[in-house]
C-alpha cells in the first residue's frame, strides 16, 4: 500500500500541482491527461494519486486535525498570544485570510480533481470488469469522504463531480447547498460499498474496502440526523464480522499494527526519505522539549491535551495513561507538560515517520451505533448498551448503569467518544453533530472566549470569494 503513495504523488507532479486556488481543478497541461490515461495500470496510478493527496498539509497531515481537535475542548496550541493559523483556531481569532483553513480547501479540492479525473476517463479503457468497479469505487469513496470534510467544515460548498478542464469553467462553481451535497455523498459511498472488495492482500492492503464505504455512509446519515439509516448502516458494519476490537489499546499505536483487524480506514504514511512520511511525532511533542521525546526534528507543540480532556478520564481507565503523558525529562529535571502518546514513532528524517491517521475505527462504529440507536429509539436499548459497554471492557471499566434516559445515555456515549478517539480529528464535529458545541466549547473557556454560533462553521478562504463573488458567498459572521 505504500508504494501507492508514491506512485500517486509521481502522478500529482505529472498532472501538476493545483495548489494556488480553487480554479485550477484542470491540470495546467490538459494534453499530458489525454495521452496519460489508456491502460488499467494508468487508472490505478490516477487513483493512487487520488489516495496521495489525503497526505497532503491541507488533509489529514495537518489542517484537519486542527479544525476537527485542537478546534475543540480536547486539545490546544502552544501559542497563547494566538498569533499562528493554528492557535487562531484552537482560540476562535480565526478570519478568512487563514492559512489552514485556506489549505483545507485547496488540497480537498484538489483530491476531488483527481478522483473527478478518473471517474470520467475510466469507461472506455480496456480491462478487468471487476477492477474496473474496484477503482470507481475507490475514487467514489475518496470523493464522498473529502466532500464530507468539506461540509462540516464550510457549510455550502461547490459541487464538482466532473473533470473541470479550463479556468473558466472553474470560475463559474457556485457554492451548493449543503443537503445537495450530501445527496452527492451518499449516492458515491453508496455505489462504493457495492463495487469494493471487503478486503485485500499485499500491497493493496490500507484502500478502501467494502466495510470503510458502509461505516463512512452510517456516519454521513448520523450527522444527517437519518438515525434509522445511520443504526441500519453501522450494524452492516458490525455483521460483516471482519471487524473487532483489538484486545490491547495500547496496540492500536504501534506502526507494527498498522491496518490491523480494528481499522476501516486510515490514511497511509511510510518513512524512509521518500516524502511519504508523517509529522505527528513531531507536531505534537512539547514544544520546549528540543529532541528528548522525538529523537529528532522540531518539537512543535500542537494537539496538546487539555487539563478538561484529562479529567475526562474516569479512574482505572487503562486508556489514560496511552493517550496522554504528563510529562518529561529535561537536563535531568522533570518537566510537567502535557502531550499525547498515540502518535510515537522514531522518524527517519525530521517530519518522517510511519504512523498512519485512523479515519474511521471499529470503536468509533460502535459507539456511532449506540448514538443513532439512542437518538431513533428516544432511548437506548440492550444494542446500545452492549456497543458502549464493549469498548468500556477493554479500557477496564465497569459496564454503564442500566436504565439511563436518553439524554444520559447521550451524555454517555459523547464522553465515552471523547476519551476513546481523543486527538483523532473527532470531538469538534461530534459537538457540533449533537448541539453541544456551544455549551460545551463556552463552559472549558469559562468566560475568556465566547464562541458564538456561526462559529460552528468555518469561513470561506476570502481567495475564493474574492475570485468568485457572485457564486461563493462569504459565511455569516466572517
Amino acid at each position: 500500500m505504500n508504494k501507492k503513495y508514491i506512485t500517486g504523488l509521481s502522478l500529482i507532479l505529472l498532472l501538476g500541482s493545483c495548489k494556488k486556488s480553487f480554479l485550477e481543478l484542470a491540470p495546467p497541461s490538459n494534453a499530458n491527461v489525454q495521452s496519460f490515461y489508456k491502460t488499467a495500470q494508468d487508472i490505478e496510478q490516477g487513483v493512487n494519486a487520488a489516495y496521495s493527496t489525503l497526505q497532503l498539509d491541507g488533509q489529514y497531515k495537518y489542517a484537519y486535525w486542527e479544525l476537527a481537535e485542537t478546534r475543540s475542548d480536547n486539545s490546544m496550541n502552544w501559542d497563547g498570544a494566538g498569533n499562528f493559523p493554528d492557535a487562531e483556531i484552537d482560540q476562535f481569532k480565526e478570519t478568512s485570510a487563514n492559512a489552514l483553513i485556506t489549505a483545507a480547501w485547496v488540497d480537498t479540492y484538489h483530491g476531488i480533481l483527481l478522483c473527478n479525473v478518473v471517474l470520467d476517463r475510466i469507461g472506455p479503457i480496456p480491462m478487468d470488469e471487476t477492477l474496473r468497479g474496484r477503482y470507481i469505487g475507490e475514487a467514489k469513496f475518496l470523493r464522498a469522504l473529502m466532500y464530507f470534510n468539506l461540509v462540516r467544515i464550510y457549510g455550502d460548498v461547490p459541487l464538482v463531480t466532473s473533470e473541470t478542464k479550463s479556468v473558466s469553467e472553474g470560475y463559474a462553481q457556485p457554492r451548493i447547498a449543503v443537503a445537495t451535497v450530501y445527496d452527492q455523498i451518499i449516492s458515491d459511498l453508496s455505489d462504493a460499498e457495492q463495487k469494493l472488495p471487503l478486503s485485500y492482500t499485499g500491497a493493496n492492503i490500507g484502500r478502501a474496502t467494502k466495510g470503510a464505504a458502509k461505516g463512512l455512509l452510517g456516519e454521513v446519515y448520523l450527522t444527517k440526523k437519518d438515525y434509522a439509516n445511520a443504526q441500519t448502516k453501522l450494524k452492516e458494519v458490525i455483521d460483516l464480522a471482519a471487524y473487532q476490537l483489538l484486545p490491547n489499546y495500547a496496540d492500536l499505536w504501534k506502526t507494527a499494527n498498522a491496518n490491523n483487524i480494528e481499522s476501516l480506514f486510515e490514511v497511509q504514511f511510510h518513512k524512509g526519505g521518500l516524502g511519504t512520511g508523517s509529522n505527528y511525532y513531531e507536531q505534537f511533542a512539547p514544544r520546549n522539549s528540543g529532541t528528548v521525546i522525538t529523537g529528532l526534528g522540531f518539537a512543535q507543540g500542537r494537539n496538546i491535551p487539555t487539563a478538561d480532556v484529562y479529567k475526562a478520564y474516569e479512574n482505572n481507565d487503562l486508556r489514560k495513561n496511552i493517550s496522554i503523558a504528563t510529562s518529561y525529562v529535561l537536563n535531568g529535571a522533570t518537566v510537567n507538560d502535557m502531550y499525547t502518546l498515540k502518535f510515537r514513532d522514531a522518524p527517519y528524517v525530521d517530519g518522517d515517520a510511519d504512523n498512519h491517521w485512523p479515519v474511521l475505527r471499529y470503536a468509533d462504529v460502535l459507539l456511532m451505533y449506540a448514538e443513532a440507536i439512542n437518538e431513533k429509539s428516544s432511548g437506548p436499548d440492550a444494542n446500545a448498551y452492549k456497543a458502549v459497554n464493549d469498548v468500556r471492557a477493554r479500557a477496564g471499566l465497569p459496564v454503564l448503569a442500566a436504565g439511563l434516559t436518553h439524554d444520559a445515555f447521550a451524555l454517555a456515549v459523547e464522553h465515552e467518544r471523547q476519551v476513546e478517539l481523543a486527538f483523532e480529528g473527532h470531538r469538534w464535529f461530534d459537538l457540533v453533530r449533537t448541539g453541544r458545541a456551544l455549551t460545551v466549547m463556552n463552559a472549558h473557556f469559562a468566560g475568556t472566549i465566547t464562541v458564538k454560533s456561526f462559529q460552528l462553521l468555518f469561513p470561506i478562504p476570502q481567495s475564493q470569494v474574492s475570485i468568485n463573488p457572485d457564486g461563493i458567498k462569504q459565511n455569516p459572521g466572517y
